[in-house]
């Protein structure tokens, strides 16, 4: 079995890579840059440029692939022209090029509840691959994903962290939140089981977290009080219509858009308890929010008690300089 990984250097695709490799499997991994992506190399994939602008360049990434696991993506917010090349017109070119080669397992990670907000780019475009995926008889899994761990601090913690002030919603709706790391377990663990082949699951953490909790927790960890800005979710809403008349706009539109989307609680309304039954995963096999930020916080205050001893010591030596 060998592994094409497309979006290998991403916050998901390299935690697949560095597993997989772990685990035996030969994996190639589709790069636009190799000395940026030269740490792929050194965990023992092998890199091809390939890029999904340029659908002409993936024929060669494909030779010798039995399975595609496509973890590419770009932000919300990127500009239209842009994501409908690489999320619709380049996932297209992927899924014919990996019918051509005659791969054996396809695996897509989508977004929860896509389908419910066909306004937003993104969200439309995960839909339509979706979709596409399923009619090309190639033989699929699909993962929808809620929200990563990894996004929370830059949403929460560095703002905590550095005094600034973290925007949220009054919403008191929940999202299962999830580590990459677990996000890669589940992926790899599917294909060595044959009941996942051309399913669809909505994968998340068996926690839900709020906005309030998750800045509670930060604030617990790190010891600091978090300054909050509510905004309400009418203003988004109205904000998002009057933004849609300008295409220059619509990178603002977009974040606009999913923050209403998290605080959707349909999103991964699916049994996680059921996914994870299915994958013999339990609560246990997977990293917990709080252990998360707890590592993350104890790394970082650590680092700013070094910065700040430091300083001091250059301060005294000014000071005896004089």
């Amino acid at each position: 079995m060998t592994i094409l990984v497309v979006g290998a250097t991403g916050t998901l695709g390299r935690q697949i890579v560095r597993q997989a490799t772990a685990m035996g499997y030969p994996v190639r991994c589709t790069v636009r840059n190799v000395r940026r992506a030269a740490f792929l190399r050194e965990w023992g994939a092998e890199l091809v440029y390939a890029d999904l602008k340029s659908p002409e360049t993936l024929p060669n990434a494909l030779k010798g692939i039995t399975v595609v696991i496509d973890a590419a993506t770009l932000r919300p917010e990127e500009e239209l022209s842009k994501l409908e090349e690489v999320d619709l017109v380049g996932k297209f070119a992927l899924i014919k090029a990996a019918q051509l080669a005659g791969v054996k397992r396809f695996i897509f990670f989508s977004i929860s509840n896509s389908a419910s907000y066909p306004y937003i780019p993104l969200m439309n475009a995960k839909t339509s691959v979706e979709k596409a995926l399923q009619s090309s008889g190639l033989p699929f899994t699909i993962f929808k994903l809620s929200g990563f761990y990894q996004g929370l601090i830059g949403q929460y913690a560095v703002s905590i962290l550095d005094r600034q002030t973290v925007w949220t919603t009054k919403d008191a709706s929940t999202i299962p939140y999830m580590d990459t790391q677990d996000v890669a377990k589940f992926c790899l663990k599917s294909l060595i089981l044959e009941e996942t082949v051309n399913k669809t699951y909505n994968l998340g953490g068996l926690k839900r977290w709020s906005s309030a909790e998750i800045i509670s927790l930060c604030e617990k960890l790190s010891g600091l009080k978090a300054e909050v800005s509510f905004i309400p979710l009418a203003l988004l809403s109205f904000l998002r219509q009057i933004t849609t008349f300008s295409k220059w706009s619509w990178a603002i539109t977009d974040r606009l858009s999913f923050v209403q989307v998290l605080s959707d609680n349909s999103s991964g309304s699916t049994s996680s308890e059921d996914v994870y039954k299915t994958f013999n995963f339990s609560e246990s096999d997977v990293l917990s929010l709080e252990d998360y930020l707890k590592e993350y916080f104890s790394n970082m205050l650590k680092r700013l008690r070094e910065l700040n001893y430091d300083q001091e010591l250059v301060n005294k030596r000014k000071d005896l300089t004089f």
